[in-house]
């Protein structure tokens, strides 16, 4: 019989407190016209910061355009990039893997700062500096590791042993895969995928470096809004951020479920 902590309730209260209350005070500051310190709530409510996002000359249609055709493009070629290597260093071993791995993370280790000038001085020989071709491939840096971290994992975890057993019984290398690996690794690719969104649509500084001002995202146009301290157009900008990423990390979700439930896995024990 399991025993519940009586401290449980009271983690679960604090942890969900400590995950909506920023996203709360983003929502109050968003219709904030006065926020005085050090007043609990606003002295005056105004919606202009909405009425602002969607008006003419608001560049949302654009930005979050190009926002979602980056995040998803570099989402589905990380994921295509991360899986053959994910399972080559989740399954198999050879010499100097470890160092691989380790290699594997540099993107993230290495301040973006000290690799984008160079970056971009490569992307200008090959005529795809300022552009969103260039962007795309920029973005695979920092991105990739954490497919590749994500899923090397999931192979660790899964094994070869079904796929084995698919081969044993006559499958092909290419059936045994999109029909017994696929649908067992999909929940790991959608976590994966929703990570790897979030992390290019945050990308401001590879973007402003390969997209030459040409290539606007949702991150773009908010930071300098936080850096000049528009604290309301901020709120309202870092609010629809948030909302295009929980709805791409629920398609991905859905996704995944589908993916799992729509063919048959059959396997020996």
């Amino acid at each position: 019989m399991k025993t519940h902590s009586p401290f449980a309730p009271l983690l679960l209260f604090a942890f969900l407190t400590l995950l909506l209350l920023p996203v709360l005070v983003l929502l109050i500051w968003s219709v904030a016209r006065s926020w005085p310190w050090p007043s609990m709530l606003p002295a005056a409510y105004s919606a202009a910061g909405w009425k602002s996002l969607f008006s003419v000359s608001s560049r949302l249609a654009p930005a979050l355009l190009q926002s979602v055709l980056l995040a998803g493009g570099v989402t589905l070629l990380s994921l295509a990039a991360s899986v053959p290597a994910a399972k080559a260093l989740g399954l198999l071993s050879f010499p100097g893997k470890s160092v691989v791995e380790m290699l594997v993370l540099a993107p993230v280790i290495v301040p973006p700062l000290s690799y984008a000038p160079g970056m971009h001085l490569l992307f200008l020989r090959l005529g795809i500096a300022d552009s969103f071709a260039g962007v795309l491939l920029a973005h695979l840096v920092p991105c990739l590791p954490y497919g590749i971290r994500i899923l090397t994992n999931v192979f660790r975890a899964l094994g070869d042993r079904l796929e084995m057993q698919a081969r044993v019984l006559g499958a092909s290398p290419f059936q045994a895969f999109f029909h017994v690996t696929l649908p067992l690794i999909a929940p790991g690719m959608a976590s994966a995928g929703g990570l790897l969104f979030i992390v290019s649509l945050s990308q401001y500084l590879l973007t402003f470096f390969l997209g030459g001002g040409r290539v606007v995202t949702l991150s773009m146009v908010l930071l300098p809004l936080v850096k000049d301290g528009e604290r309301t157009a901020a709120a309202v900008w870092s609010t629809l951020f948030i909302a295009v990423s929980l709805l791409f990390c629920l398609l991905m979700e859905r996704a995944a479920k589908r993916c799992a439930s729509s063919r048959d896995t059959f396997f020996l024990s």
